[in-house]
């Protein structure tokens, strides 16, 4: 079934969204990297994402951030973003999703961090892949217990692998490297897809 482009209200803004319908039950939200850099739900990386949630039966979600594409409103530095979020979240258990998953790309997990961070335990699970942790800052010891898998390239410019090694044994969350991957995945499409789909079986 395709995605069917949608619409949702977030007070007086409007985000443009995709969606695939699928599961009752389980759906995730899929965010996408700096809207100043270029990023929107038509990224590589988003796609896979999304392509690897579909293939395992969930309803996705993935939305361009205020100021992109059709969403409206202006780059709010990640403050309105985590707004976008929410909205998403509730658009999602409006349709009565009682499983609702976090994905978030580079700047997207991030943001998605500072929603975690001010509402435990407000998804069932997350993943991470590429947080820009050389860039934004990340309270990782208030994300425990929250993040299920971070998933970093080997070669990714942005992201400190040492670091967030050091941080995945308090986090209890699990961490995928793929080898010859920069932070943008370009012809890795597949080993990223194939990454995400073993971790949701599981």
């Amino acid at each position: 079934m395709p995605e069917e482009r949608i619409f949702i209200k977030n007070d007086s803004l409007i985000i443009e969204g995709l969606l695939h319908k699928y599961s009752e039950e389980r759906g995730v939200i899929i965010c996408h990297p700096h809207p100043l850099m270029g990023g929107s739900m038509q990224n590589n990386v988003v796609e896979a994402i999304q392509e690897a949630f579909a293939a395992e039966n969930f309803t996705t979600l993935r939305f361009n951030f205020r100021g992109i594409g059709r969403s409206t409103g202006i780059y709010d530095e990640g403050r309105g973003e985590m707004e976008d979020i929410l909205s998403a979240r509730e658009y999602l258990i409006n349709k009565r999703m009682s499983k609702i998953f976090f994905a978030g790309y580079s700047f997207g997990s991030w943001v998605g961090s500072k929603v975690i961070e001010r509402n435990n335990n407000i998804f069932t699970d997350s993943v991470f892949v590429s947080p820009p942790n050389n860039y934004f800052d990340f309270a990782w010891a208030k994300l425990t217990d929250n993040i299920g898998l971070i998933i970093c390239g080997d070669q990714d410019q942005f992201c400190d692998l040492e670091a967030i090694k050091k941080q995945i044994k308090e986090m209890q969350a699990k961490l995928e490297m793929i080898s010859g991957a920069d932070h943008f995945y370009l012809g890795k499409e597949k080993e990223l897809i194939n990454v995400l789909r073993k971790y949701i079986i599981e």
